[in-house]
Parts: C-alpha cells; sequence; structure tokens
C-alpha cells in the first residue's frame, strides 16, 4: 500500500511538472504558439551593406536590420540576427533555425514555391558597376554590352539567377565570377580582376558612396525590376501576419521613412497600391 501511494504521488507531481512546462512544448522557431513572448530570429548575410552587415565594432547593424528592430518593437517582442550561409537560406528558414529572412531578399516566384512572403516593401534594380574612370567599359549601355567581359556578382542573388538562367548572356562573358559577397566582387572589380560587378542598386549606390573615388555606376538594367519583401517558412501565416501588421504600422507612424532617409537620403519605402 505505502508504494502505491508513493507511485501515485510521484506521478502527480511528473503530470504537474510537464503541465507546468507544456507553454513551451509546441514552441517551434516561428510557431504559433507563444507567438507574443518568443524571440524572433532573423537570418542575414552579415556582409551585405547597408542591409544587414557588421560594423567596426563587430555589431549587426543596417536598414534592415533597423526595420526588424522597428517591427519587433511594436510587436513587444526580442529579435536576434543571425548571420547565415546565404545559399543555404530556404534549408535555414525550413528547419526552423531562423524565424525570418530579413535581409534585402527578392520575391520571386522560385521562391515563392519554398517560402512565405510579407507584402514587397522596395522596389529593387540589378545595374552594372565599373571602376572609376575605366573609359574602355565606360560605354556600357545593355546587357548585350558586357559581351567579352569579365562579369562578377555574389553568389545566390537575383543578379546570378538571372545570368545563369540567361544562357546566351552568361556565355557571351569572357568569364563569370561569382562571390561570397558583393565586397569581395567590389574589391576584384577595384584591383582589375573584373570588368564589371551586376549588383543590387541600392547595395552597389552605397558601396559606392563609401569608395566614389574607385566605383561608378551606370545606369544599366540587368533583367526585370524585383521587390524586396520579408521571408517566413511556408506554412508560418501566424508569424508572418504578425510582423506584416507591425511594418504596416511602422509605415504609417513615420518610423519607416525616418529610417530609409538615415540610410539613403531619401524614403524608398514601398506603400501599398503606391
Amino acid at each position: 500500500m505505502l508504494m502505491r501511494k508513493i507511485f501515485l504521488v510521484a506521478m502527480l507531481l511528473t503530470t504537474m511538472i510537464f503541465t507546468g512546462c507544456g507553454g513551451n512544448t509546441g514552441d517551434k522557431a516561428g510557431g504559433a504558439e507563444n507567438a507574443g513572448a518568443k524571440k524572433i530570429v532573423v537570418g542575414l548575410d552579415d556582409e551585405y551593406p547597408p542591409m544587414g552587415f557588421k560594423n567596426d565594432k563587430n555589431e549587426i547593424i543596417g536598414f534592415d536590420v533597423d526595420l526588424a528592430k522597428a517591427a519587433a518593437k511594436k510587436l513587444g517582442r526580442e529579435v536576434e540576427f543571425k548571420a547565415i550561409d546565404w545559399n543555404s537560406k530556404e534549408a535555414e528558414l525550413k528547419s526552423g533555425r531562423i524565424d525570418v529572412l530579413w535581409n534585402g531578399l527578392d520575391i520571386t516566384p522560385e521562391r515563392k514555391e519554398n517560402m512565405l512572403f510579407s507584402d514587397p516593401y522596395m522596389d529593387n534594380r540589378q545595374i552594372v558597376f565599373i571602376r572609376k574612370g575605366d573609359e574602355q567599359n565606360s560605354g556600357i549601355a545593355t546587357e548585350t554590352d558586357l559581351a567579352d567581359k569579365a562579369v562578377g556578382t555574389q553568389a545566390g542573388s537575383t543578379a546570378e539567377a538571372y545570368i545563369t538562367g540567361n544562357e546566351a548572356l552568361q556565355h557571351s562573358f569572357k568569364e563569370f565570377k561569382t562571390y561570397g559577397d558583393y565586397i569581395s566582387a567590389f574589391m576584384d572589380l577595384e584591383n582589375g580582376r573584373l570588368d564589371a560587378v551586376v549588383c543590387d542598386e541600392i547595395v552597389g549606390r552605397y558601396y559606392m558612396a563609401k569608395h566614389a573615388d574607385k566605383i561608378d555606376a551606370l545606369n544599366v538594367i540587368i533583367g526585370p525590376t524585383s521587390e524586396f519583401g520579408i521571408a517566413f517558412a511556408k506554412d508560418n501565416t501566424a508569424l508572418r501576419d504578425e510582423v506584416q501588421k507591425a511594418f504596416d504600422e511602422i509605415v504609417a507612424d513615420g518610423t519607416a521613412k525616418k529610417i530609409s532617409e538615415e540610410w539613403f537620403g531619401a524614403d524608398l519605402i514601398k506603400v501599398k497600391n503606391s
């Protein structure tokens, strides 16, 4: 009888312990449970200025970082920024190691098959950058003028997807090189190992502003103009709706505009139905 009582007490205590912890059992990364309290983990390429990058104090800063912080503040939730291999971004999201991709991510039909997107929040063009004073390449006016040139871009970028999807264009190049980040591509451009870099206009112009004596931008659009969006796991509608609502609020109250003006000197935020 005594052993039976001890057994029943032990079972009761076990039930109470698991009941008390039950609020966390379904709290997967980005899940709906405890959504109001759970920290949001944002995956990003931390060498992608001005969207997300490390400063001289090794802190992750950037335009998209500031937007994410402002949205998280509206939600009353903490936010963590996690550097990832950008080529593995879909796997990182699907596995639950991150909750959100917020890092100058273009919305494409292919990506929409595997990820859930917010409304577009910014337009993005891919344009051509050359070395300052490079008269030989300054006459590039269309993508066909890139024939017989050494061209570079970032691996996993929209520019790479467009170029590799256009065999005639890619095969016209003297050389096509991809890099782990745009900074490395621009360094090769400056050192004469590339004739041109195809890059997101926003990213390239930010880099050019820091290296005005070394880089020039050509108003040559490569491929279609795309739109930036915030990405979530395909089945994570709850978190997408939460973040979308918070983002709409920081647009409405002028916070997003202020952040854009601080980074670009202009309001580049794409407003719904505008």
